[in-house]
């Protein structure tokens, strides 16, 4: 079997924060193809990507897509003699996800018989409430029963105020928050941990954005304002100093790692201690190839790992294939509570029914995507 081509598909959906879905097809010249995906957070990032994967897929036509550690390696290798990061390694991770699609479609098998087997039955999940509800208490109190009625025992949310800020209306970023600001994250934080109730855990999401005194100031403002189970990326991810300060200056767990790319920027993070929990995101830190190995070397530390998901429907099975043959495993991010939103994708619905998803036996991720769908959504990139 040969790779005989590399598409990417740029689509256009509300079912995305962005407003579209960024997948990757590896064809074959045997009739099977592979689907990955990537979906950055940007229109720029993605159309940079679409134009990065046509010249990547012309260096693997003609290889054979079972040799997917190699390629690898050689499409990781080919951006710089030491390798690299950022979008050089999105591209890595979509092609390497198809490719574990292609092989476990060629073999007959799940992806998760062909890293190991299963250690468990279903994958837990932790998800997000739709934050453009919250207009008011009534508001945010719907969406919190929404989910724990659905059956989820954990939910994330951004409780820092982003309308007005100068990163948003000019993309600098200055690290700080306002008082009132602060102010009102608590109150929001205070309301839904009375609603979700004590046994729900409540994840907090500081998207990077704060300079060390904010990070910890806000912190500890959350923690006063109602239990928090974890505050994830209080400051960028450039500096595992400034993450550090943090760190030794609050009590809550810290997760940390979406941002991460690949085995070798968790290193750091692990060696020094710096986080209780490591969210790696399979169509960006590498692939299903590099999520595994980063789950096996934070097992030898005992950290837990929990996949972080901005995306599509790949993103979420791709993490989920990988997660079901992880010992150290804690739980699977989706962007909703009802994944509903993704039904048009795809030829069978996702189960995630009292808030576990149940993968099903069909061999690679499981899923097969609707071309006609994707057909009719395309977005046209030079």
């Amino acid at each position: 079997m040969k790779i005989t081509g590399v598409r990417p598909w740029l689509v256009k959906t509300a079912a995305s924060y962005w407003g579209e879905f960024l997948f990757v097809e590896v064809t074959t010249d045997a009739g099977i193809s592979g689907w990955g995906e990537i979906t950055s957070t940007t229109r720029l990032a993605n159309r940079a990507l679409c134009s990065m994967l046509r010249q990547v897929g012309n260096a693997l036509v003609g290889e054979d897509p079972a040799h997917i550690e190699r390629l690898w390696h050689k499409t990781f290798r080919s951006f710089t003699y030491m390798g690299s990061r950022g979008a050089a390694c999105e591209c890595v991770s979509a092609i390497d996800i198809a490719l574990w699609d292609i092989r476990g479609k060629a073999l007959g098998q799940p992806i998760y018989e062909l890293l190991g087997g299963p250690v468990r039955d279903d994958i837990a999940l932790y998800t997000h409430p739709d934050q453009a509800n919250f207009t008011s208490d009534a508001g945010v109190v719907a969406e919190i029963r929404a989910i724990v009625d659905s059956g989820h025992t954990a939910l994330k949310f951004d409780p820092f105020p982003y309308q007005g800020s100068r990163e948003q209306r000019d993309g600098y970023l200055d690290g700080k928050m306002s008082r009132p600001d602060e102010r009102k994250a608590a109150e929001l934080t205070a309301l839904i941990r009375e609603t979700a109730g004590p046994d729900v855990e409540i994840l907090i999401d500081a998207h990077g954005r704060f300079d060390v005194p904010t990070a910890i100031r806000l912190c500890r403002s959350l923690e006063e304002a109602g239990s928090i189970d974890w505050f994830e990326e209080p400051c960028p991810p450039e500096s595992v100093n400034a993450l550090r300060q943090v760190r030794e200056k609050v009590s809550a767990a810290i997760s940390v790692g979406e941002r991460g790319h690949t085995r070798w920027d968790f290193v750091p993070i692990l060696e020094q201690g710096l986080a209780d929990y490591i969210m790696p995101d399979v169509t960006w830190t590498g692939g299903i190839s590099e999520l595994k190995k980063i789950s096996t070397l934070c097992e030898a530390y005992y950290i837990p790992v929990s996949p972080h998901d901005a995306g599509g429907p790949i993103n979420v099975v791709a993490g989920a294939q990988v997660m079901m043959t992880v010992p150290n495993f804690y739980k699977l991010e989706t962007s909703r509570w009802n994944l509903g939103i993704y039904d048009a994708f795809i030829d069978t619905p996702l189960d995630n029914s009292n808030g576990t998803l149940k993968l099903n036996k069909k061999p690679g991720l499981g899923i097969e995507m609707n071309r006609a769908y994707l057909e009719a959504n395309e977005i046209e990139v030079a």
